[in-house]
């Protein structure tokens, strides 16, 4: 048995990953850039992008997928934080040596356009993906999405709100459904209507007391999200919330999220598992009592490894699992 911590690693047009268990190095075939979507601008057509990568040698079965969606407050990050924040640690030798494709998806950030904007460019995402199933060899129906922060949220919103028209878009193509079959949400925002009233209001000194509070750097991005203070988005605020949208078809949650998030407050996850189990929709909720807004490693890992692991046997229960 080859140890995980003699793993080869190399990424260039192909990525070398050699797996717990296996006999020889598997090369991975990555894609980069890859247009799914455009929009206009007033300086012209701007391209939606998305990395996949794959098994270069062809599995007799399609691949179930996993969704990166980056986190950044809606207004930053990108797909390559997969990138760095996965593969520089050797999380793509997990990924790829337990079978999965993986595509890290960029979209529209909340400066350029408001909400549903963003939940929007990710559905579209997910059905090219499945338009595309064929040509990468991918299991459309066995189809998993993750995200920190924003990327949480948007990960948990796509997860609850399949079918929901006004934040599907007008896709070019209806056949393929946005419906994913697990989701992973770290410390992502669910509900943008527990918003305490204070801290809707424009910046003064007297505010300067609160800034060490969640809710204080919570509400500067969501107002940015949504155009304007929740009490005067109260219709865009609710639909934005995966919450709203939560129904018994809905896929299982793993939800995890630090008691000391000065970011986005425990609560905001709180929430969501009370109103999934009302519903009946399969939950695992992790606290973590000593993390904040940051589930790094302590060798500088932007996810410790413990999280990439538990995320991977939650998708493997879910996805690999089921026919």
């Amino acid at each position: 048995m080859i140890s995980k911590h003699s793993c080869l690693f190399n990424l260039g047009l192909a990525i070398l990953l050699l797996v717990s268990g296996c006999d020889r190095p598997t090369k991975i075939a990555t894609y980069k850039d890859l247009e799914y979507s455009s929009y206009e601008t007033k300086q012209g057509k701007q391209k939606l992008l998305l990395d996949l990568f794959v098994p270069e040698e062809k599995s007799s079965q399609p691949l179930p997928v996993l969704i990166y969606i980056h986190g950044g407050g809606w207004v930053a990050g990108s797909k390559d934080l997969c990138l760095k924040n996965i593969q520089k640690r050797q999380g793509m030798q997990k990924f790829m040596g337990r079978g999965y494709a993986l595509a890290c998806i960029n979209y529209r950030f909340s400066d350029r356009a408001l909400f549903p904007a963003q939940i929007q460019d990710v559905k579209t995402a997910v059905r090219w993906l499945k338009q595309n199933a064929d040509r990468y060899n991918l299991n459309q129906d066995k189809i998993g999405a993750w995200g920190e922060s924003a990327g949480g949220h948007l990960s948990a919103l796509l997860a609850t709100s399949a079918g929901v028209k006004e934040l599907e878009g007008n896709p070019k193509n209806p056949q393929f459904s946005s419906r994913i079959q697990a989701v992973v949400n770290f410390y992502g925002p669910t509900d943008f209507t527990k918003v305490p009233p204070a801290f809707e209001q424009p910046y003064t000194p007297a505010l300067e007391k609160y800034k060490q509070r969640p809710w204080y750097h919570y509400t500067k991005v969501t107002n940015r999200l949504l155009g304007g203070a929740v009490s005067k988005k109260l219709k865009l605020a609710t639909l934005a919330n995966p919450i709203t949208h939560i129904d018994t078809q809905d896929p299982p949650f793993l939800i995890a999220h630090g008691a000391l998030d000065d970011i986005v407050p425990l609560s905001q996850s709180e929430l969501l598992v009370k109103a999934l189990q009302a519903k009946g929709v399969e939950v695992t909720f992790i606290q973590e009592p000593k993390r904040g807004h940051y589930f790094g490693g302590d060798k500088g890992e932007y996810f410790a490894p413990k999280y990439i692991d538990m995320m991977l046997k939650f998708f493997d229960t879910h996805l690999k699992d089921r026919r």
